[in-house]
């Protein structure tokens, strides 16, 4: 079965993968231009590096084509299976490299256009938030990455990295009062009112 056009936009991404599955390329596309960005997102995060996150992006939705044909619908929602694959590439990767990223190398996310002042502002905390995140531990980097900035809930954490629930919760938490050290001493210089 061929999918329609217009089916395509509003379709599951179950569906989508079950129609690639079956043969439907332009469902494979609308799944790709629906989810690299998310998945390339989440690597660059956990990354630190965006050539590195564009390989863990892709060997991610190759992996994904290839599970296309035996996917079966309510098991898992491809989003989480997505996010679980890229986190443990990204974490393979960091494991391998041994490394830590310097600050310089943090690339700044583009910003809409609120003037000249703003987005340095904004780019100067995202640095800050990069550069804050690589200092966390793997799994409560992971965590609040997943939570925090893609928005996901914690059960759909829990099943992306393979943990309870309230393992989430700690992650997530311990995670946050960790952030908020590394950045406390920074309010002023980052535009930050004391409220």
């Amino acid at each position: 079965m061929v999918m329609s056009y217009d089916a395509l936009d509003g379709a599951p991404d179950e569906a989508l993968l079950v129609a690639y599955g079956n043969g439907d390329v332009a469902a494979a596309r609308a799944l790709t231009l629906r989810l690299t960005p998310r998945a390339l997102a989440h690597a660059a995060r956990m990354l630190g590096d965006r050539a590195e996150a564009e390989d863990v992006a892709q060997e991610a939705m190759l992996r994904l084509w290839r599970i296309a044909p035996d996917w079966r619908q309510g098991e898992a929602k491809v989003t989480t299976w997505l996010y679980r694959v890229v986190s443990n590439l990204c974490t393979d990767r960091l494991r391998r490299s041994g490394r830590t990223l310097p600050i310089d190398a943090i690339a700044d996310p583009p910003a809409p256009d609120p003037g000249a002042l703003a987005r340095l502002a904004e780019a100067d905390r995202a640095a800050a938030l990069q550069a804050a995140l690589l200092r966390l531990p793997d799994r409560q980097r992971e965590a609040v990455v997943l939570r925090h900035l893609e928005g996901l809930t914690n059960p759909e954490i829990a099943a992306v990295m393979d943990i309870g629930v309230e393992a989430v919760e700690s992650l997530t938490a311990r995670g946050k009062r960790a952030l908020q050290a590394l950045l406390e001493g920074r309010k002023a210089e980052l535009g930050y009112d004391d409220d």
